[in-house]
């Protein structure tokens, strides 16, 4: 059922990704996917270090036998990073799915394909889409305009980059940005992707290491609820609309530096948010699928709703005169 490139590449049952969260994509949520049928996907750059890094890869192999992955984020941090390190931590322990995002993978491909990994990379333009092919990763996620986080600057949603990216490369597509049910992954593979990605939806999932606070804000938050912040530097991130988010906006608004607003947009910011529950002290992202959620059940119970709704979904398409 639902058997795709994705997931015949990964090793998975369904075709459903867990995003790559800093701070929350740790040992419980990562398992708890990849135990229900999907990948779970540590993000690396939670750890502080490499040898932090293979201890939570270490707890992770302890709670699932199943597959997943390791996510890397190249991209400006406001530390020091080697990230050929966390890659190599990543291998050295096993790890054989390797997910990277922000700029391209291309000067780590040799590293990555020496050593046998299957390379996903996430991207949130076309033109990205067709490097990574040309590059030689595997597979390619690419991010609608709705999603959390750094969805790109071009504004363009799930609903038109799907079906362009499907168009524009050979290797399988996996879809991010405005799913979070059994109706977006339908959507989502008659657009022509072969698998999705969701992040927010698994934010307010029982295994989902945040605040409860933050979890109930979550399920309190619209459609209409985000926000788009940093597009003066270049690195547009939805967020939820918040009095701290506002701040950042105004401040962007009236020229602010880089240097005025990292202390604003600071992870450590978002870490500590997370821990105290304090929704007002940074900038937590979400992205507009939190109008689709309503309650907080754990991994497993969002993965076989989505399967078991999506099998009627398609019994309701056939019985409307579309095919099986």
């Amino acid at each position: 059922m639902f058997k795709t490139r994705i997931t015949e590449i990964l090793g998975i049952e369904y075709p459903i990704l867990q995003g790559a969260m800093q701070w929350l994509s740790r040992a419980e949520l990562v398992s708890a996917v990849s135990n229900a049928g999907g990948l779970g996907i540590m993000s690396s750059l939670t750890f502080s270090t490499p040898k932090e890094l293979r201890q939570e890869i270490a707890k992770t192999k302890s709670m699932t036998d199943k597959p997943f992955a390791v996510n890397v984020t190249i991209m400006p941090t406001s530390r020091s990073v080697n990230y050929e390190d966390y890659f190599n931590a990543a291998i050295e322990e096993g790890i054989n799915i390797i997910e990277t995002a922000g700029r391209s993978s291309e000067p780590y491909m040799k590293l990555l394909k020496d050593a046998g990994a299957t390379v996903l990379h996430k991207c949130a333009r076309v033109r990205d889409a067709r490097t990574a092919e040309r590059v030689g990763v595997d597979a390619v996620t690419i991010l609608g305009f709705e999603a959390a986080g750094h969805p790109g600057m071009e504004d363009v949603t799930s609903l038109v980059r799907i079906p362009m990216t499907v168009d524009a490369v050979k290797i399988p597509v996996i879809a991010a940005g405005g799913i979070a049910d059994a109706r977006g992954f339908v959507a989502a593979l008659a657009l022509g992707a072969e698998g999705i990605l969701m992040g927010t939806r698994f934010m307010t999932s029982q295994e989902c290491n945040i605040h409860p606070k933050i979890k109930e804000h979550l399920l309190q938050t619209n459609e209409t609820d985000t926000m788009m912040i940093e597009r003066s530097i270049k690195n547009a991130a939805r967020v939820i609309k918040t009095n701290f988010s506002q701040k950042i906006l105004e401040m962007e608004e009236r020229g602010a530096t880089l240097e005025e607003i990292l202390p604003m947009i600071s992870s450590d910011r978002g870490k500590r948010a997370y821990i105290n529950g304090d929704v007002d002290d940074a900038v937590i992202t979400c992205g507009q699928v939190a109008g689709l959620m309503h309650d907080m059940p754990c991994v497993k119970e969002i993965m076989e709703g989505i399967i078991s709704e999506a099998e009627l979904i398609g019994h309701r398409l056939h019985d409307i005169g579309i095919p099986a």
